[in-house]
Order: C-alpha cells, then sequence, then structure tokens
C-alpha cells in the first residue's frame, strides 16, 4: 500500500481544514470560484471530479460487464436500497431530527434524492470493492436520477407531508438540469475509461495495460478527489464556519442517514450471499449522495444563500469524513468475511 493510500483519512483531513480555511481566509475566493462555471456547474469542481473518476473507471474489465447484469440479487438490492429506502429515511430523519427548520429540511431531503454517481466510484475502489459492479450500479442509478428525481422531489415535498399533514413545498427542477450532471460527471470518465482500455488493450495487450498502464494513472484518482475536496470546502467555508451551530443541528440527520444505509446494505448483501466485494459495493452506492446535483438543486430553486443550499453543502462535509471510515471497517470486515460462491449469471 502506498504512502498516500495508507494516510487517505490525513490527507483528505488536511484537504477539508485546507478548504475551510481558504474560503474563510481569502476574501472573494467563494466568489471568484463560483464565477468559473457554465450553467451553474463549477468546473473547478467538475475537473476535480472527472480526475478522480478516470483512473478508476479506466481500471474496469468492461467485458465482465454481463457478470453484473444477470446477478438479480444485486441489481434489485441496490434498486430497493437507493430509490425506496434512501430516500424514505433521509425524509424520515430530516422531519424528525429538524422539525423546527424547513429550509435545512427541504435541503436533507433533496440530498437524499441525489444518488451518488461520482464519487461512490473512488470509495468503492478503495474499499477493494467489485468495480465492475460499481460502474453498473452507477449506470443504472444515473438512468434511475433523469426519470425519478423530479417525481420522488414532488411526492416528499408535496404529496406524502400533504397525506401527512405536515407543512408542503414544491421543487423547480427539470429533466435536463438532472441529465446534465450525470453526462458530465459520469459520462464524460466513463467513455474515455472505456475508450482507453480498448485502445490500449489492442496497442499494447492487456498485461501491459494492467501492469504499467494503470499504475501510472492510479494516483490521479486520489488527486483528484483530494483537489475537489479543497474547492468543494473552498466555495463554502466562509458560510459554513460563519453558522457553526446549524452546521451542527444539518450534521446529525445526516451522520444517521450515511451509516444506516452503509450498515443496511451491507447487512443485505451479506444476507443474500453477495459475497464480499458485492456487498461493500451495494452499501456504498447505497450510501453515497450526488453533492453536486443536490446543491445546483437547491441553489437553482431556493438561492445560493438559502438554507436548502446551506444543507445541500453539509452533505459532503459529514459524508466525506463518515465515508472514509467507513472504508477502513470494510476492510476490516473483509478478514472475517466468508465469500460465497461466484453468482450464476441467470
Amino acid at each position: 500500500m502506498s504512502v498516500l493510500d495508507r494516510f487517505l483519512a490525513v490527507w483528505i483531513g488536511i484537504a477539508m481544514v485546507a478548504g475551510l480555511l481558504l474560503g474563510r481566509l481569502i476574501p472573494g475566493l467563494g466568489d471568484a470560484l463560483s464565477v468559473i462555471e457554465i450553467d451553474n456547474i463549477s468546473l473547478p469542481i467538475a475537473l476535480g471530479l472527472l480526475i478522480m473518476m478516470y483512473p478508476v473507471l479506466a481500471k474496469v474489465r468492461y467485458d465482465r460487464l454481463d457478470t453484473v447484469t444477470g446477478d438479480r440479487k444485486l441489481l434489485i438490492s441496490s434498486l430497493i436500497l437507493n430509490w425506496v429506502l434512501g430516500p424514505a429515511l433521509m425524509f424520515a430523519l430530516a422531519w424528525l431530527l429538524l422539525p423546527d427548520l424547513p429550509e435545512y429540511r427541504t435541503g436533507l431531503i433533496i440530498v437524499g434524492l441525489a444518488r451518488c454517481i461520482a464519487m461512490v466510484i473512488i470509495w468503492n475502489d478503495l474499499a477493494c470493492g467489485d468495480r465492475e459492479a460499481a460502474a453498473v450500479l452507477v449506470a443504472i442509478n444515473s438512468v434511475f436520477q433523469v426519470i425519478m428525481f423530479a417525481v420522488l422531489g414532488w411526492f416528499y415535498l408535496s404529496i406524502l407531508p400533504g397525506w401527512l399533514g405536515l407543512e408542503q413545498t414544491t421543487l423547480d427542477v427539470s429533466p435536463w438540469q438532472i441529465a446534465k450532471s450525470v453526462l458530465i460527471f459520469l459520462g464524460i470518465p466513463l467513455v474515455a475509461g472505456f475508450l482507453t482500455r480498448h485502445f490500449g488493450e489492442k496497442a499494447k495487450g492487456r498485461q501491459w495495460y494492467e501492469d504499467t498502464f494503470l499504475p501510472k494513472i492510479g494516483p490521479w484518482a486520489l488527486y483528484g478527489l483530494l483537489f475537489t475536496i479543497v474547492i468543494l470546502f473552498a466555495l463554502q467555508g466562509e458560510q459554513i464556519t460563519s453558522r457553526p451551530w446549524d452546521v451542527v443541528r444539518i450534521a446529525l440527520p445526516l451522520l444517521a442517514y450515511f451509516i444506516l444505509m452503509w450498515g443496511g446494505g451491507f447487512l443485505f448483501g451479506a444476507a443474500v450471499g453477495l459475497g464480499y466485494e458485492r456487498t461493500t459495493t451495494l452499501a456504498f452506492t447505497a450510501a453515497g449522495n450526488n453533492f453536486e446535483l443536490a446543491i445546483a438543486v437547491a441553489i437553482g430553486t431556493f438561492g445560493v444563500t438559502s438554507g436548502q443550499a446551506l444543507a445541500g453543502v453539509v452533505g459532503p462535509l459529514i459524508e466525506v469524513p463518515v465515508l472514509v471510515a467507513l472504508i477502513y471497517v470494510s476492510l476490516a470486515l473483509r478478514k472475517r468475511f466468508t465469500r460465497s460462491p461466484a453468482p450464476v449469471v441467470s
């Protein structure tokens, strides 16, 4: 294990603190970084995510994807966790722990609807999950995100609260806004990774590609992750540090959400016999969220200074350290995990 991998938690902690300090101590830095965007998509964050995801997706063995698509237990489990239990759990936690703070509550519900299509790729890889399974589940989440995000937003913010006699709100988001996030943050690195493997193996062979090329580009995934964290927290450093008690209130349901979703996914995968690699993939894809989409929707609908936007920003502040810690939990469980036989394609 390289020094970069061994001290990952330390580097991420430094990146978070550095970003917060930069955003707090350098006047106008957040505004300057926010200007560098196209149609509400931050170019520095987009660049960091693309750099982070490309090496991992270049490692995927695309000729093995059929073994994942044939694993009905994995696919059905992921759909249930991501699109039934995840949004419902965040709705319940938001109303239970933030009944008096409607803006933050709405922001958290939006976070719960934005299923992860970016950072989960690297969390899964670091925890030695199944790369091919992660690629398939992220692609499925992307399709469902385009189709279901606005529908579920309408249901959880307007219809269900009305049925329960609770305060209602509305969410104005277009399918194109969601599709755009998917195309940029997943489509570009996915196509780049596939083409790199295809032409690399064709030109030099699989052994050269996996033994020589991949080790050279591998560290860039973590460089991209650290860069993204610094930029993300620099953008919102002043807002986060100037409202510490609000951040604490928002953090509590988020902390419960990430732990419960990951733990539920891991237990569910183990119970149905998915094996360590796919159980780990199921757990991380269930727990992760698409913070870029959640923040963009909150800002576009409610404004950059809104409580909904702050709740979206606090999402990665809690998600990053929690899921990094859960990587180590996964690796510890791996030593005891009894692998089940490889799933049979049916």
